[in-house]
């Protein structure tokens, strides 16, 4: 999710594409946040995000615009947490740390067009509406 929206946007430094390695699955295959969505956050805060601990009021701007990006992904999508995506989507969770889960999910259309892809399209068409209104794009 975040190497398409640094394919369309730019902008998005390196180092956060490589921090949201581990949150597919709901962070680590675990059925936490959804890892589209959280991935979403890291590109807002790279964008607005404060760049000192101290800097309380640009923390409180950017939470602001990821609460925006949360709000409307559970909107569209029912859920935040990959677990209960599942339950929506498959009727079941899938324990995405076990291979036979993994294995599961798969045949169960998690990677199908209407499985994981749709989420993290979701997450990222909002995230990408949010992006262009920051850079006033919009």
């Amino acid at each position: 999710m975040l190497a398409a929206l640094q394919a369309k946007l730019g902008g998005i430094d390196a180092r956060v594409f490589k921090a949201g390695s581990c949150l597919s699955g709901g962070v680590v295959g675990r059925g936490e946040t959804c890892g589209a969505l959280t991935g979403g956050m890291l590109a807002i805060a790279n964008e607005i995000g404060r760049e000192r601990l101290e800097d309380i009021p640009q923390l409180r701007k950017a939470r602001d615009i990821a609460t925006e990006l949360y709000l409307r992904f559970r909107h569209e999508v029912g859920h935040s947490l990959c677990g209960e995506i599942h339950k929506l989507k498959f009727g079941r969770t899938y324990r995405l740390y076990e291979p036979e889960e993994q294995k599961a999910f798969h045949e169960a259309g998690g990677h199908d067009d209407e499985g994981c892809p749709t989420v993290c399209a979701a997450a990222a068409r909002i995230t990408a509406d949010i992006i262009l209104r920051l850079r006033g794009d919009a």
